[in-house]
Order: C-alpha cells, then structure tokens, then sequence
C-alpha cells in the first residue's frame, strides 16, 4: 500500500514513525513550511520533515494545497507531487492546512485523519488542551475517513483513554500520540484487506476545540480552584499558564487542588501559605496550591526551589 502523509508537529510524526516501522511505502510526506523558532528565530523544519528527511522520503511543503489560493503555482506542484506519488490512500495527523476537494478525492481509499478526541466532542484545532481544561474524565484517538467539513467525516477506528488527575497537555499529547500511531497501523492493516467499517458520527454531543489564544493563559483568580487547576494544566507546556507578580509574568506549570474549601475571606489571588511543599493561593472558591513556577527569563521551578531564591509573603496578590 502506498501511503502519502501529511502532518506537521511531533504528534504526527510518531504516527509516520509508526507507519515506516510497520513498512508501509511512503513515496511523499507533506508538511508545513519551515517557520522561525528560538532565541535566534532561524527557520527551523517540523518534526515530521525532519524524521522524512532522516529516512529518504520525498517532502513537500506548499504554503496551501488550494489551487485558487494564494499560492497557486504551489498548489500545483503539489497537486503534481500528489498524483505522482500515486497513493493509495493519504494519512493526516496534525497538518495545519486544509484539504481541499481535488486532495480528498485523489487516493481509491481517501483520506484518513488521526484525531486526537473522541468525536463528535472536540472537533478542532486543540482538542487535548480542551478535553483538559473541561475536566474530561477521558478521551481518545479517532481515526476518521475525511471529508470536506470540520473533522465530520465518519468514524472507522475509536480507542478510548483515561485523563488522570496529573495530566498535563504534554503528558497526555505523548499518550494519545502513540495510541494514534498504532491505531493508524491497525486501520491501514485492515483496509488492506478491505474490512474497515464506517460509522457515521452522532448527531449529539458535537462540540468545537477552538485554537488556544495567548490570552487565554492569563489566570483569572476569582474562577473556583478546580478551574484554575485545570486550566494550568491544560495549558502546560503551551502557551503556559500565567500571572502578574511584582509586575512581571509569572508562569505557572503545576498545581493541585488543596483540602481547604474556603469560598470567601481573602481576596482571589491572596497567597496564603509559601511551604516548600507548594505555595497555596486563595481563589474565588477553594484554594489551589502550586507546585512548579517560573519566573520571567528564569528556568521552571519546584516550589521548594523558588521559595529559596524568592520570598513569597504571606497575603502577596498574584494578578495585582
């Protein structure tokens, strides 16, 4: 089976390590153009070019694959590079671009999408960092036949996963990343021998995983503790979770609900305790109490760690 894949970041490229391990024909791999990254911002390639490049693949990276884009002419090089590589069927994981009709109707076995929920429930862009952040007691992997709407194609392949109480976005990511590569292995193995069915998805349930925007980061102190617990979850390692303190940013990576329940009193965002075992700060209902912080330019930190180099009084306002 020749299998043509498209993806960007390194959640994809565990799936297309899982498919050249499993010895599938990988004549093409698309992924997005090289984009500046770190202190120097020099262009730097996804992890899925990388791993391409490393095992001799053939890579294409057009800006869109529209042909009445922006970008025709490489649009229709790609389409070019696509009918050349004669696919039988087109994986994507995490690509970042949108297919348009002419690439889902090019493969006899279309497209398959790895999706990193259980759909219908998290239809989008970040569905990891939103099933966290909601307070999901578990998610999933859905291999999912494409079609030209917002991750509504039909279900073939569903695997389910719990989300555990410490679960971060970057734990959970590495989970769901390997869940997904072998699901996809499975999936093919099974088209392969033409037994792979097809699941409409449910009418209810549907709800959208909408891009995580830097705003978000900033903690609001007067939401309940849980929320605030989740949601420095959620968005640990991006775009990282974040308060004002003594007028800088301070980043927060860790934290855990704390046993008292207190639902008024100090103001939101009132620390009221710094131990080397957490700092434990007021929230509009309960207390949070965190574990790993970083200051601006400063490397991340236990609390017992920070506390050493920082003192934190008691009744300090974060978000002041």
């Amino acid at each position: 089976m020749r299998v043509v894949f498209a993806g960007t970041p390194e959640f994809a490229r565990v799936a297309l390590e899982r498919l050249h391990a499993a010895g599938f024909t990988v004549p093409l791999v698309l992924t997005q153009p090289d984009r500046p990254a770190g202190r120097g911002m020099k262009l730097q390639a996804s992890p899925v070019k990388q791993f391409a490049q490393a095992h001799g693949m053939a890579v294409a990276q057009p800006p869109s694959l529209r042909l009445d884009g922006k970008y025709p002419e490489e649009a229709a090089a790609a389409r070019a590079a696509l009918q050349a590589a004669q696919p039988d069927v087109i994986v994507v994981a995490a690509y970042g671009l949108i297919l348009p009709p002419w690439v889902l109707d090019l493969p006899r076995l279309g497209c398959l999408n790895i999706h990193a929920s259980l759909l219908p429930r998290w239809r989008g862009a970040a569905p990891i960092h939103r099933a966290i952040e909601a307070g999901d007691a578990e998610t999933g992997v859905t291999i999912m036949q494409m079609d030209a709407g917002l991750d509504t194609g039909d279900m073939l392949l569903v695997e389910r996963l719990p989300i555990g109480p410490n679960d971060t976005t970057g734990t959970l990511h590495d989970k769901l990343a390997v869940l997904g590569g072998r699901l996809i292995v499975e999936a093919l193995e099974i088209a392969a021998c033409g037994g792979l069915t097809r699941t409409a998805q449910p009418a209810e349930g549907v709800t959208y995983a909408h891009k995580i925007e830097k705003a978000e980061a900033q903690l609001d102190w007067t939401q309940p503790a849980q929320t605030i617990a989740r949601r420095i979850r959620a968005f640990n390692p991006n775009p990282g979770a974040a308060t004002l303190w003594q007028g800088e940013a301070l980043k927060l990576w860790q934290a855990q609900l704390d046993g008292a329940t207190r639902g008024s009193g100090p103001k939101p965002g009132t620390v009221l305790a710094a131990q080397a075992d957490g700092i434990r700060v007021q929230c509009g209902l309960g207390v949070v109490c965190l574990t790993e912080l970083q200051r601006a330019g400063g490397k991340r930190l236990s609390a017992a760690d920070f506390l050493r180099g920082q003192a934190l009084p008691v009744g300090t306002v974060f978000g002041a």
